[in-house]
């Protein structure tokens, strides 16, 4: 496990509105000239992404961007990170920089993250 950990006042704010998850791509496709085409595994390890929003105050805005520019070192560190879904807590690392937009009273957060195999 990462010794840095997702900041827990972040967890609650997570929108189920948007939050995706793909799993690992593990295999290949290739078309053939005639018949159906082939699919092979091409491994067993797999980088699994997720992205969700979060809707933040002024306040919590600076957390996560604290959190990614300096405790991540803009997003070089993995840190663990519990995936809303199964709970479970994991390694990741920050797919993209979050992105912050005005709403309502306050910011959503979008983030995009990287499951390590």
């Amino acid at each position: 496990m990462a010794d840095i950990d997702w900041p827990t006042t972040l967890y609650g704010l997570i929108l189920e509105e948007g939050f995706q998850e793909t799993p690992p791509q593990t295999s290949i496709r290739t078309d053939m000239d005639v018949g159906p085409p082939k699919i092979r595994r091409r491994g067993t390890a797999g980088i699994r992404k997720i992205s969700f929003m979060l809707f933040l105050t002024k306040t919590l805005v600076g957390t996560l961007d604290t959190f990614f520019t300096t405790t991540t070192k803009s997003g070089s560190l993995a840190f663990n990170f519990k995936l809303p879904r199964t709970e479970v807590s994991s390694e990741y690392l920050f797919a993209a920089e979050p992105i912050y937009t005005p709403q309502d009273d306050g910011y959503v957060a979008s983030c995009q993250l990287e499951l390590l195999p």
